[in-house]
């Protein structure tokens, strides 16, 4: 086994059969020795493909065994944080490439003959940008005989609806949070749900949701947005919106407001529902460019928000959110997760339960350089790997008494997926890394091989 992380990760995994552990072991660390590679690819030969083939088709396991281990793990790295964002979204996987493979459901909106899975995940990250991993990952296939909006949808229990996956999520955050750490669950628009903010007040857990609903914040009171913008003008503050839409980074100037706001029930819950007490932040862009729709973002948070100080707070812990979006990228664009061929949905959810975590390692990766990158390179890297990326790129086959920096090597990495490291080029992103990553694991096997040969 080369990568020794996948041992910290999953060596407490028990699947009931020692063999079928060895069996896990050795195909999770080919897959994350070559992250973009097909199984065929990452395996090195015919008897670890067919391994790999019975290992993920194998009935007696389940999905939820495989990135149980990994939650847990996760939970231990929150214990030395004050604060953690739980970070949730979902995505489709799609698989409407592989049309023989069963098991699958609908996926997208209305009419679009396209099937696939559902994920609906939850990223643990610092408020300082460090992902430590996945607390949630729930996956489904819709019902193919239902499509669309089913008419009294809205009228229905939660339970009876997709939405139950935000309490479900919430549920299971609230039981993995260690006792010191301050979770705040961030969540966007889909998750403005009267019955999960009940949950979250049931389970004395703190959300954030951005607002999909203009709705009435006290009896006879105006709608919400125009309530907010009622209220005095709090503070500025100055975010960087990445570039979207063919839209470059643009640094915006934001207007702030809160105040407290009441939540009351929808009107199917005739009478069994009470007010909760809410505050809300309404972030609004002042003076937008010409043309440009004016960035604006109105946030409910069960916790209590009384300065201006902790209006932009909240703003900050939303915008560590685009985590879970730039996750999803790492898990379908870098681990190429939709050209798998397993043939069931089964196979396929006990193939993404590891995909998933070798994703999060990917984009901890990147991270780690911005977080701490002048720690010793040996904190991401194995040092056979070190070594192989030092000589490689400095054209030596000696090695340094001290290992590089995790800056200088996930520069290298980088530079091994095409990254220029010009002046103006700033910080490596997750694509060439996750490219120039696949190359390193070549390299250093092919060095781990000579030099056991020696």
């Amino acid at each position: 086994m080369t990568n020794h992380w996948i041992n910290d990760e999953f060596g407490e995994i028990s699947l009931g059969d020692r063999r079928l552990v060895r069996r896990f072991m050795k195909t999770a660390d080919e897959l994350a020795g070559h992250p973009s590679a097909s199984i065929n690819q990452a395996c090195g030969n015919w008897a670890d493909v067919k391994g790999a083939y019975r290992f993920f088709g194998n009935p007696k396991i389940t999905h939820e065994e495989i990135f149980a281990v990994h939650a847990c793990r996760t939970a231990e790295r929150m214990k030395g944080e004050k604060i953690v964002l739980a970070v949730e979204d979902s995505t489709y996987i799609n698989f409407s490439a592989h049309p023989s493979v069963t098991g699958l459901g609908h996926i997208g909106t209305g009419n679009q003959e396209q099937t696939g899975l559902v994920q609906h995940a939850t990223l643990a990250v610092t408020p300082a940008g460090l992902p430590l991993g996945l607390l949630t990952q729930k996956l489904w296939a819709r019902d193919m005989k239902k499509r669309g909006k089913a008419a009294g949808r809205r009228k229905r229990p939660i339970e009876e609806k997709e939405s139950i996956k935000w309490l479900t999520a919430a549920g299971e955050i609230k039981r993995l949070t260690p006792a010191e750490t301050r979770v705040i669950i961030v969540s966007d628009r889909e998750a403005d749900i009267y019955e999960y903010f009940r949950k979250a007040e049931g389970l004395g857990t703190e959300v954030l949701v951005r607002a999909a609903h203009d709705r009435r914040v006290m009896e006879e009171s105006p709608f919400l947005w125009e309530f907010m913008e009622q209220q005095s003008l709090a503070g500025t503050m100055t975010v960087t919106i990445p570039a979207r839409d063919k839209q470059p980074e643009r640094e915006v100037k934001m207007e702030i407001r809160f105040s407290d706001v009441r939540l009351c029930p929808p009107a199917y819950f005739h009478g069994k529902g009470e007010t909760l007490t809410a505050s809300a932040v309404l972030a609004r862009e002042k003076n937008p460019p010409s043309g440009i729709i004016p960035v604006e973002w109105m946030l409910l948070a069960n916790s209590e928000i009384s300065s201006a100080e902790d209006a932009i707070l909240r703003i900050r812990w939303y915008r560590c959110r685009w985590h879970i979006e730039n996750y999803h990228k790492v898990l379908k664009s870098g681990c190429r997760i939709e050209d798998c061929r397993l043939g069931t949905a089964e196979r396929l959810k006990r193939f993404l339960a590891l995909m998933a975590v070798i994703a999060w390692r990917l984009y901890w990766l990147t991270h780690m350089n911005r977080q701490d990158p002048d720690a010793s390179c040996g904190t991401v890297l194995e040092e056979h790997e070190w070594k192989a990326l030092y000589a490689k790129i400095n054209r030596t086959p000696e090695s340094p008494a001290k290992p590089p920096t995790v800056r200088e090597a996930v520069r290298w990495i980088a530079q091994l997926g095409g990254f220029l490291g010009r002046k103006g080029d700033g910080e490596p992103g997750i694509t060439v890394i996750w490219r120039g990553w696949q190359r390193l694991q070549d390299i250093a096997d092919t060095r781990l091989i000579f030099t056991d040969a020696v």
